[in-house]
């Protein structure tokens, strides 16, 4: 135990005098006045969150939805994960990523299959180390190196997502035939942290231009094309959304006391039984009264054109790609879904190509409801692809100590991978 009695006492009472400060009564009554806000939410006049239909807050029974009919047969999911960016005493900073894609039910060969990326970053321009795409595993898989920008103290991080985006993507492409029903990406409908990197800093913007981002933001149009061609639904699920967009949009006009849009709607769609004495709570919640778990809860469908999912409105640029189809076939939309035996959040992204139909709509809706209500979580084929993608920290080591041996040169400590384990 890192902390004796007296000061967990003292942070109880600290935690105390804050909470005398704090009155969060009328967060309902901001709640539902932001939710009014929705139809449509402008920002500099232009329209940025509209609902796809009348919007509205439903709920569904855990146990009736756990047990419904499956509107898709088979679910596919796809994820990556990465070894973290690592810097070599040498000058070179690499990250590896690792794609997979999972079936439910299961497919042991499409299971077996990774796409392998590694991006270097090195400050001598006169030297190349990127190659093209390489068969291995008896062309179950193909691996490449990817050689990406110079941007200085932005290196870590275009290292980092380089490499995820181009697996996650090139997996993708490759094994599109293979889903006959649905596809779930494991986080957003596409690359948007790259899509933040026009508006942070000029030398991001500047990055975006060259041929490596643009060549991932085209294997997303593409990947979407394909799916929409096919009439097979494509969506994201997302599991720790993390967007801003909304409240801050919304606070010229209504205060808006939430970290984050997921934390908005936590409180539009959170419920809470009846008290000891009878006076019902419901909804508004009431935060003294026990959750109601009874039901998942969950948000109508909204089309968003603000923040990182502008590049993809219709009147987006989509950083410089050519589409294929109407412009606005590839708009995100977007619905939120709450489960409150684990109280949390998820937001759940698809093309409006694919939710425009309300028929297909439904049935995504419902396939996701049914999934997460039976695995208290996220979809089956998303967990599996999130086991095969994932890099543990064993493995990690090991891909350091691979790379150290082949360059002669160590790789820079850092005091959190001796926390968490990545190196003896």
């Amino acid at each position: 135990m890192t902390l004796d009695p007296i000061h967990v006492d003292t942070i109880a009472r600290i935690a105390a005098s804050i909470a005398g400060t704090v009155d969060d009564s009328d967060h309902d009554d901001h709640a539902e006045r932001a939710w009014e806000l929705l139809d449509p939410l402008r920002a500099d006049g232009r329209v940025v969150v509209e609902p796809l239909d009348e919007p509205s807050l439903r709920a569904a029974s855990i146990d009736d939805v756990a047990l419904a009919d499956r509107p898709f047969d088979t679910t596919h999911g796809l994820d990556a994960g990465t070894l973290n960016p690592t810097g070599f005493k040498n000058g070179l900073l690499l990250d590896v990523a690792q794609a997979a894609m999972a079936a439910a039910p299961t497919d042991l060969e499409l299971h077996r299959s990774r796409s392998l990326v590694a991006t270097v970053h090195a400050n001598d321009a006169t030297r190349e180390y990127g190659t093209d795409w390489q068969q291995y595993d008896e062309g179950y898989s193909r691996q490449r190196v990817l050689q990406v920008p110079e941007v200085a103290e932005f290196a870590d991080e275009v290292t980092h997502e380089l490499a995820l985006y181009l697996a996650e993507s090139s997996h993708a492409l490759d094994h599109a035939a293979d889903v006959d029903d649905l596809l779930l990406l494991d986080g957003p409908l596409y690359p948007k942290r790259l899509f933040n990197w026009e508006s942070r800093d000029p030398a991001l913007a500047e990055a975006t231009q060259e041929a490596a981002p643009q060549a991932i933001v085209e294997n997303y149009v593409r990947l979407v094309e394909g799916f929409v061609e096919r009439g097979v639904p494509i969506a994201g699920f997302v599991k720790n959304p993390t967007s801003r967009f909304i409240v801050r949009t919304l606070s010229d006009r209504t205060p808006t006391p939430w970290t984050d849009d997921a934390a908005l709607f936590t409180r539009l769609l959170e419920f809470r039984e009846e008290q000891a004495d009878g006076a019902t709570n419901g909804h508004p919640a009431d935060p003294a009264a026990a959750r109601d778990e009874s039901d998942l809860t969950f948000t109508s469908w909204f089309r968003s054109r603000g923040s990182s999912d502008e590049p993809m409105s219709d009147d987006g640029d989509a950083m410089g790609i050519e589409r294929r189809l109407d412009p606005e076939a590839y708009e995100v939309t977007f619905c939120y879904l709450y489960d409150p035996r684990t109280d949390v959040t998820y937001k759940i992204e698809a093309p409006y190509a694919v939710t425009r139909d309300p028929e297909t709509r439904e049935a995504l809706t419902t396939q996701l409801l049914s999934e997460v209500a039976t695995e208290r979580g996220p979809p089956e084929a998303i967990g599996k692809a999130d086991e095969l993608a994932k890099i543990g920290a064993g493995e990690k080591a090991a891909i350091r100590r691979k790379f150290e041996e082949t360059f002669g040169s160590e790789s820079r400590s850092t005091y959190d991978r001796l926390r968490w384990g990545e190196e003896e």
